[in-house]
């Protein structure tokens, strides 16, 4: 399995295509269009993508769940093996564990949405490599654009990587509010870093304290 810093040095490599994608899918405020239909017919494409090789190995696609209208956005990297079978997001160990930190500011999974960067786990639970980001990255726009939230929380520095633009590791850039368009965008640890590293669980808990007051305020 390739190293993750070398996995984000070759996606830098790819900002260039990161940005003209994003020009193509500019986000704006919720209108009249019913979320919850953009979201269905989105769904039904994601199901049928073709756009990389990951969709030759995948059990099922991983779209994402909660609130069509949440106003909190959690995106992770990329689905796992419980994701790949049950075709839903963060459903296995780290999966709790994000339960837990969504309870911590008082809120269920119900209430928010819970997504990733890529709709397809990729074989192996390998980390994501630059085309499949690029493929799937006007999916995840369009997924934003749809729910618009007032807050993304974005779960470890691949996800991190692609929504924001940055080259900045995670431990430099937790914890500090950062814009997506008119979004705020909170980066913090991946459920599954904090499996590994627990002492870094209280570092979690601030970046949430964050948003919960941020959300207050809106």
């Amino acid at each position: 399995m390739e190293n993750v810093s070398e996995i984000l040095s070759q996606i830098e490599n790819h900002l260039h295509l990161y940005r003209s994608l994003s020009s193509r899918f500019l986000i704006t405020h919720k209108d009249t269009s019913d979320s919850e239909v953009a979201l269905k017919n989105l769904f039904d494409e994601v199901s049928n993508c073709t756009k990389c090789t990951l969709y030759k190995t995948r059990t099922k696609a991983v779209f994402g769940s909660g609130s069509p209208r949440a106003k909190l956005l959690f995106i992770g990297e990329a689905p796992g093996y419980y994701e790949d079978v049950q075709g839903l997001p963060f459903v296995g160990e780290a999966g709790q564990l994000l339960t837990k930190i969504i309870a911590s500011i008082n809120l269920t999974r119900k209430e928010v949405y819970i997504a990733n960067v890529l709709k397809c786990r990729p074989p192996g639970n390998r980390s994501p490599i630059p085309d499949e980001i690029i493929s799937c990255y006007p999916f995840l726009v369009r997924q934003i654009s749809a729910i618009h939230p007032a807050v993304i929380c974005v779960l470890g520095s691949i996800a991190a990587k692609a929504l924001m633009k940055t080259s900045r590791p995670m431990n430099q850039i937790r914890g500090e509010f950062q814009k997506f368009g008119d979004i705020a965008v909170m980066p913090t640890f991946h459920p599954a870093y904090l499996l590994r590293n627990p002492s870094d669980k209280r570092k979690v808990w601030e970046d949430m304290q964050k948003i919960r007051d941020y959300l207050a305020t809106v």
